[in-house]
């Protein structure tokens, strides 16, 4: 970690910070700032510490925190990546012997991608504690948003195997400390590591686990790449090095790791144990999630370096260091899933639909129904089957990555006949869907033009003026992509009553409008990055949309009472003011004001 380190610095992408910050909210408010902004750097704060003055060794974040960045960590262009893996899929035919040899001689390099085993006292056992000695306190866990239950470790390489030992898997879960040596397995249900804990479980045996933190930063990434179920994480790693990860054997559990890792927490989980109450938690969604049981692991040893460096990471509402991470998934595994979706042309997941909420699709039209194919493609496929809302234009529409293009082509191809209703397993984290784990997912399918009337556009005061004579509880609105088929206004509401009552009351002006979207009187509908992220985290396809004719209507406020939502709703992640200004008084952190409305800092 240290030579990385050296490497950021080189590159001008650290900022090294010697003031002392406190673990809890002080470093996380801090990273969380830092990497919203256009030339975010990788943060040292060479000074961690607690209310009480504790010191604790350096913690290092938002490492993975610009374009630059990953191609630094990842020694080129992600998309160079998946050019090799696209070749490697489908080989061209060798024209000559010359080429013959260059592919046998590349067949022959992938020997490296297989694991090897590190020789002699690796550097991440330099120091050892165990048994009595475990005391979690001891690192510099971050707490990360004022609500949450306590310290969560957010960038550990949880490393578990199959019962039969015949399996390792990588992944990255978080780790809420309930004591000194006592970590929540926040392990989701469709997770690898929770299918090895079962399959421990109906036998009531322990579960050896092994978390390391730092080492090498390909080794983070390889922990969230959605390999298919029994491919170790660390082949992607020598894939992409081009040299095997090299690992060690933990101190008291037969669970290999890497042996530069800063630190290594090793122990076992209990199965015939009750879980543990985890959580709350600010998660990636920019929302708490709530208080759920879940397995407790019991920390037996602790090692690491002599002067170790303590990886961590900031979630919560976007753009976050899961952007640059994501947007490196979403290249490198566009070839493989590109076989089981081969007329795909490319894809895109906006950081501020947070990946499984939003997708972006371009797709080749060989025959009628070719969006509703893939989209059944991308609902059955690993960790594809967790988006929510998807749409698909045909290869003539502009740069997935022109979002305003995009839009706007979208918007002048759209109509009711394009929305495409289902249902299906959701993310653990999502709050929106009436069930836990699933709920609507809505497609878009554009690649015929089903657009209808334009609709007779009003200035936004005499829109709002209309509205409000029908409902009160409409404070105000903006209308967006006017020059479209099918302008998009946004509306906010002090909700008084079900949106579809609203929404009912509205439509004797249905020639002024086409598609409605309703947020609470909290959202800036001026700002379109963070309503967009409000809007894909907050409704449920198969409840929250209705239709009129060729009028459409959104509901992405939150849910209670009035509208016979069950579950509990969360509440978004929001930085403390009094940390704030206490960073920003020591200079620390910027008063900026544009970055700060630009992404609700305050």
């Amino acid at each position: 970690m240290r030579e990385w380190i050296e490497k950021f610095h080189k590159a001008g992408l650290l900022r090294v910070i010697d003031e002392p910050c406190d673990i809890d909210l002080e470093i996380a408010h801090t990273s969380y700032i830092e990497v919203k902004k256009s030339d975010s750097k990788a943060l040292l704060f060479t000074h961690p510490t607690d209310k009480n003055g504790k010191k604790y060794p350096p913690v290092l974040t938002n490492i993975f925190g610009s374009f630059e960045a990953l191609k630094l960590i990842f020694g080129r262009n992600p998309d160079e990546i998946a050019c090799e893996i696209e070749n490697l899929l489908k080989p061209k035919k060798a024209q000559n012997f010359k080429e013959k040899l260059e592919f046998l001689s590349y067949l022959i390099s992938l020997r490296k991608v297989f694991t090897t085993r590190f020789q002699g006292k690796p550097p991440c056992e330099e120091v050892v504690k165990k048994g009595k000695d475990v005391d979690l306190g001891e690192l510099p866990i971050l707490k990360t948003w004022s609500k949450d239950a306590g310290a969560f470790i957010t960038m550990g390489q949880i490393y578990t195997k199959s019962l039969n030992g015949e399996t390792q898997n990588l992944g990255m879960y978080r780790l809420q400390v309930h004591s000194k040596n006592e970590l929540g397995m926040h392990w989701q249900i469709h997770k690898d590591g929770a299918n090895f804990y079962n399959e421990y479980k109906k036998l009531g045996l322990k579960m050896p686990v092994s978390v390391a933190i730092g080492g090498d930063p390909l080794y983070t990434w390889c922990a969230q790449a959605p390999l298919p179920k029994g491919v170790f994480e660390l082949l992607l790693y020598g894939f992409i090095r081009k040299n095997p990860a090299r690992l060690v054997r933990s101190l008291t559990n037969d669970i290999f790791i890497p042996y530069d890792s800063d630190f290594v927490i090793e122990g076992y989980v209990d199965t015939a144990a009750d879980p543990i109450n985890e959580g709350p938690f600010g998660d990636h969604t920019g929302f708490y999630t709530p208080v759920l049981p879940f397995p407790v692991m019991k920390v037996g040893a602790i090692t690491y370096k002599k002067d170790p460096i303590f990886l961590a990471t900031v979630v919560g509402k976007p753009p976050l260091e899961d952007k640059f991470m994501g947007y490196a998934t979403e290249r490198i595994f566009l070839p493989l899933f590109k076989t089981s979706a081969p007329d795909l042309i490319d894809y895109k997941m906006p950081e501020n639909g947070v990946f499984h909420n939003l997708i972006l699709a371009k797709i080749k039209v060989n025959y009628p129904g070719a969006a509703k194919q893939i989209m059944h493609a991308f609902w059955g496929v690993g960790q594809m089957s967790f988006v929510k809302h998807a749409v698909f234009a045909d290869e003539n529409a502009p740069k997935l990555t022109d979002y305003e293009n995009f839009t706007r082509y979208v918007l002048n191809r759209f109509g009711v006949k394009s929305l495409f209703f289902s249902e299906g397993i959701c993310d653990e984290l999502d709050h929106a869907s009436p069930n836990a784990l699933f709920g609507g997912k809505l497609g878009i399918d554009v690649t015929n033009d089903f657009s209808g009337e334009t609709p007779e556009i009003l200035s936004d005061m005499k829109l709002l003026d209309k509205f409000h004579s029908e409902c009160e509880c409409i404070n105000d609105l903006k209308q967006y992509f006017t020059d479209t088929k099918n302008p998009i206004v946004l509306i906010n509401i002090s909700k008084d009553r079900q949106v579809s009552e609203i929404f009912t009351k509205i439509l004797k002006f249905k020639k002024n409008f086409k598609i409605l979207i309703f947020l609470d009187k909290k959202n800036d509908i001026n700002n379109a990055y963070m309503s967009i992220w409000r809007i894909t985290n907050n409704i449920d396809a198969l409840r929250d949309i209705y239709l009129d004719g060729e009028q459409v209507c959104v509901d992405a406020t939150a849910k209670g009472k009035i509208d016979g939502f069950t579950r509990e709703w969360p509440d978004e992640t929001v930085c403390d003011k009094e940390v704030i200004k206490k960073l920003i008084d020591r200079k620390i952190i910027n008063n900026d004001i544009t970055l700060f409305r630009k992404f609700e800092i305050l």
